[in-house]
């Protein structure tokens, strides 16, 4: 499954809007036939409500925002538990990074560093991770905003987390 997701975003990054559906679909497809995980939180295993996840970081890379945000919007409702609590927050905090470069894309430099600066402040997350979208963000705003003073704070934000000036709190 993993192949097809890699795949994606591989054709995404080449701009291939054709090969990125056709993996994306081929994938579901396979996925569609798998019987329904009893322990989907193992590492090893295929959680279904992760394909949303993979689509949603093919469409972002693509550029396709209108299905990107989608995507997002779903990861973040399927990341969040009956009582409000985020039961998969990274998935979360990278989902709302995707809906802020679709944001700033469409010209809401509010929306696009509000969502961004939610996502860095995740309790549990995996900075390597999160900052490669973080810093596809801060491409958008820096190339989009260039001299809009929230679009430099989010930057010197992204250069902190970088620099390890703000390491977050480890949750061990």
């Amino acid at each position: 499954m993993q192949l097809y997701a890699h795949k994606a975003r591989a054709a995404a990054r080449m701009g291939d809007a054709r090969l990125v559906r056709d993996s994306l679909d081929a994938g579901r497809a396979r996925l569609d036939r798998l019987p329904h995980p009893d322990h989907p939180e193992h590492h090893f295993i295929i959680d279904p409500d992760k394909w949303d996840f993979y689509e949603m970081d093919a469409y972002r890379l693509l550029g396709d925002d209108e299905r990107a945000a989608a995507h997002a919007r779903s990861v973040i409702r399927i990341s969040t538990g009956p009582d409000g609590t985020e039961i998969s927050p990274m998935r979360a905090a990278e989902a709302r990074l995707t809906l802020g470069v679709a944001a700033a894309r469409t010209g809401d430099i509010e929306e696009a560093v509000g969502l961004g600066t939610t996502a860095l402040a995740a309790d549990r997350k995996s900075l390597p991770s999160l900052l490669l979208v973080a810093n596809e963000l801060d491409r958008e705003l820096r190339a989009r905003y260039p001299g809009e003073p929230a679009s430099r704070d989010f930057h010197e934000q992204i250069l902190s987390i970088t620099r390890g000036t703000a390491t977050p709190e480890l949750p061990f």
